[in-house]
């Protein structure tokens, strides 16, 4: 009973290797862009974007674990078909912005593009 629970990283990498990977992950340069996910039984398809369209997969997944989706048409779909009827497909990656607010305008304008062009729900 003297077993501590740890992190799969820790089991796998020692600390210093461990301490590098999360000096490398903060080091990253984070890629805005916009986003589609398509119910492939249905059709259904959800536009939104991202301000790190690298690691919207394991957002989304976390927020459907944890109930906490706030885009009820999409969680619905999710809980009719199941996880395996869902693709993610990166739409558009943005130019990198160093002004915050001008990076929230053009996503702002390109998701409104995609949305339009695809027929989409908000997500």
């Amino acid at each position: 009973s003297g077993y501590k629970s740890r992190n799969i990283t820790e089991r796998i990498m020692g600390p210093s290797e461990r301490k590098a990977a999360v000096a490398a992950y903060k080091r990253r340069t984070a890629v805005a862009g916009i986003y589609a996910l398509r119910c492939i039984p249905s059709g259904e398809v959800w536009v939104g974007q991202s301000g790190d369209i690298d690691t919207i997969g394991n957002r989304i997944a976390f927020l459907l674990r944890t109930g906490r989706d706030p885009h009820p048409s999409f969680e619905a779909a999710w809980k009719r078909h199941g996880p395996e009827s869902f693709a993610l497909e990166t739409l558009e990656r943005l130019d990198d912005e160093e002004v915050a607010y001008v990076r929230q305008a053009q996503l702002k304008k390109r998701v409104a593009h995609w949305r339009a062009q695809l027929g989409a729900d908000a997500i």
